[in-house]
């Protein structure tokens, strides 16, 4: 006998309420997100097989031509552990230099990111710190006590966010970061990346995605999501590998 389930009146007006939540708390995120791209560097330092300079070259300029404010190039790291850095002069030669737009490259940083550690590299000089969940076991609620505890030292204007998505909490601890007032995200294309130092650790929040969902809340970005695919779908094939993205994965399919 089949069994007739009705809809009980408290869930419709639960669910007025949280869409009626859901609106209102847009008004807490900033109005416009700084996208700082590192594929080229955090997404490619982690490859076996050694990249051409002119596909790094190739992805850089087609990352800038997407809209992209800050691609970071490359890093200046030692050949014998990062071999995919090695062309690193050769990189910053050869990429075309976009108005407007920052190429930073790496150098080797500090182990370990806690709120006195902030406080002594603001007091330093460094004018962004960007907050490092590089092996992707972070979950929104250390997100929210990590960044509670760093603020009470560094301004906000000061603080980036750069979360991998090993555990698949990327995008959820990048919402929480917004949602406490950071206007800088790191993001890689395609997702690519990892740790060469943490076993079985994914790539960055995928810069598809991440700018689908900041469109989605009304939030700038200046980025063109069709070219940034592009350049995705570019570095995919070069690799010989599927891209990370949900958003592009959905887009091939439709």
């Amino acid at each position: 006998m089949a069994t007739v389930r009705k809809v009980q009146p408290w869930r419709l007006v639960g669910l007025a309420s949280l869409r009626a939540v859901s609106t209102s708390s847009t008004d807490t995120f900033p109005k416009h997100v700084k996208i700082v791209e590192v594929g080229p560097r955090d997404g490619l330092q982690n490859e076996k097989n050694i990249i051409p300079t002119p596909v790094k070259v190739k992805l850089i300029n087609m990352l800038s031509e997407a809209g992209l404010p800050v691609i970071e190039a490359t890093s200046f790291v030692s050949p014998k552990w990062v071999p995919q850095m090695a062309d690193h002069t050769e990189v910053l030669k050869g990429i075309q230099k976009f108005p407007g737009i920052s190429y930073p490259v790496l150098t080797p940083n500090m182990k370990g990111f806690k709120a006195a550690v902030s406080k002594k590299l603001y007091s330093m000089g460094c004018y962004e710190i960007s907050l490092g969940d590089t092996i992707g076991v972070g979950t929104p609620g250390i997100m929210k006590d990590m960044l509670s505890a760093v603020m009470q030292e560094v301004p906000l204007s000061a603080l980036a966010v750069h979360c991998h998505d090993t555990y698949g909490q990327a995008l959820a601890n990048t919402l929480v970061a917004l949602q406490m007032g950071v206007s800088v995200v790191d993001s890689s294309v395609a997702g690519l990346g990892g740790c060469p130092y943490a076993q079985g650790a994914s790539g960055n929040v995928a810069t598809e995605d991440l700018v689908y969902m900041l469109t989605g809340l009304g939030i700038h970005t200046g980025v063109n999501l069709q070219k940034l695919m592009e350049a995705g779908n570019f570095i995919c094939q070069a690799l010989n590998r599927k891209t990370s993205s949900k958003v592009a994965q959905a887009s091939c399919k439709l």
